[in-house]
């Protein structure tokens, strides 16, 4: 009989839209409106090689005896009760309710395994309720998008750690999750999502012609003639890519029709989205104050990023150029060294390649995990280094270091005094790590938790 996962949680958390992605159907309905799914619903899923049974139910609620979401409860409750593993699912960008610690405390004493999964982790509004979910006791918690299909890869890696499985795929156990979610990821046919933004007339409806060998998207020297994020799947190379097309962004101050407020926001949603980002600037104004805040929005929100300078064919002295793109992005940009820089001509077609390798490599560093063992070998070297300083007398003692989740990576260190521990130090960390293990041009973040090594005697 196959492994019973049952996916429990408070109303609207994303449960159903949950079942729906493992389950690869849309049998399970989705709603902003709480309370849509009442009774349990069973579905088979096949994860890497194994078949499971998974259990969509009812949120969870306080409620007064006999009523609808009492008999409701007692429908999830029950599915607890038949379940091999039970995945609590929050919402990241709700944080942890009091609804959630409350049955959080009824999942434990069901002494069933529990996997914590923070969804809607997308962007950065997930970022706080994704560190709150470690205050719930259930283990670290696997940061997802449902929706958007990010991080399943690493849920089903760490589902079949639970239960005890393999994949059948003995060179894919081997593999980091990272990888097992490229593989996932590819299995599932997902290609990867790639926004190409940049204020209006930089070229960017050109470029995706270009790319994708046809006039998909209207072109002219009339400046917003895109108005919505146009997405279409193409082959780059041997990867499957889903491109968007977005309408060119101007400051706020000189947006006052409405059809471009709405296009404008619709570029920011494909930002949100996205994966890589390709920020494509004119090289007769390249890097002007407007260019470097769409950068800044996508470091913001996590994404990988990629500049690209378009109509290249037209600066006569090149190197000299390009020097001055360099240090100017280094200087503004100095939160996000190491920024791929790349030059070309979407109308020529110059420079298709270049983009192609840079894309896929930010990609892979967007993507990428640090083992624990090495990041916490590095981190007691860069404390020999520069050891922390001292507040009110006390030495700061940086203990611990994981990496929880990767897109963007994302380490979490325990502290005795996480509020006292300068930014400057903070820096000093955040670029030792960049430099180390190779994740230049991608954002990192690095949060402080205080206490000793949650995962010592494990």
């Amino acid at each position: 009989m196959p492994p019973i996962i049952a996916i429990v949680g408070r109303p609207n958390v994303g449960k159903s839209t949950l079942f729906n992605r493992l389950t690869a159907r849309r049998t399970a309905l989705v709603s902003d409106m709480p309370g849509l799914t009442r009774d349990r619903r069973e579905g088979e899923a096949v994860l890497a090689g194994h078949k499971v049974t998974v259990i969509d139910t009812a949120g969870l609620e306080e409620s007064p005896p006999g009523s609808i979401p009492a008999r409701m409860r007692a429908q999830s409750e029950a599915a607890i009760g038949k379940a091999d593993l039970v995945l609590f699912v929050l919402d990241a960008r709700d944080g942890v309710t009091p609804v959630d610690a409350a049955f959080a405390r009824t999942v434990r004493a069901s002494g069933r395994p529990v996997v914590l999964v923070a969804n809607k982790s997308e962007g950065r509004a997930g970022t706080e309720g994704f560190y709150e979910a470690f205050q719930l006791g259930l283990g670290e918690p696997v940061a997802i998008s449902a929706e958007h299909g990010e991080g399943i890869g690493e849920l089903v890696a760490t589902l079949l750690a639970a239960l005890g499985l393999k994949p059948h795929d003995r060179r894919r156990a081997d593999r980091s999750a990272d990888a097992e979610r490229d593989i996932a990821a590819d299995e599932q046919g997902r290609p990867i999502r790639v926004a190409v933004v940049g204020r209006p007339n930089a070229g960017k409806s050109t470029l995706v012609n270009v790319l994708l060998g046809e006039e998909r998207m209207i072109t002219g020297p009339e400046p917003g003639l895109t108005r919505d994020a146009i997405a279409t799947d193409f082959q780059w190379g041997d990867r499957a890519v889903r491109l968007f097309d977005t309408a060119g962004l101007r400051r706020k101050a000189r947006i006052t029709e409405r059809a471009e407020k709405l296009s404008a926001s619709d570029a920011v949603r494909a930002i949100r989205f996205a994966e890589v980002v390709v920020v494509l600037v004119d090289a007769e104004h390249p890097l002007e104050h407007q260019d470097l805040t769409i950068a800044d929005l996508v470091e913001e929100e996590g994404r990988a990023l990629v500049v690209a300078v378009n109509k290249w064919d037209l600066v006569t002295e090149k190197q000299k150029k390009l020097k001055e793109l360099r240090d100017a992005l280094g200087q503004r940009l100095a939160q996000l060294p190491g920024v791929p820089l790349v030059t070309l001509s979407a109308l020529a077609g110059q420079g298709l390649d270049k983009l192609k390798d840079a894309v896929f490599a930010s990609y892979e560093r967007w993507n990428r995990r640090v083992p624990t063992p090495a990041l916490n070998r590095w981190l007691g070297e860069a404390l020999d280094r520069h050891t922390p300083p001292a507040a009110r007398g006390r030495r700061i003692k940086i203990r611990f270091m994981t990496q929880p989740s990767a897109r963007p990576p994302t380490f979490v260190a325990f502290c005795s005094q996480p509020e006292a521990l300068p930014r400057a130090y903070l820096r000093y960390l955040t670029n030792s790590l960049r430099e180390t293990f190779d994740l230049p041009g991608v954002p990192i973040r690095l949060k402080l938790r205080k206490g000793d090594n949650p995962f010592a005697g494990r």
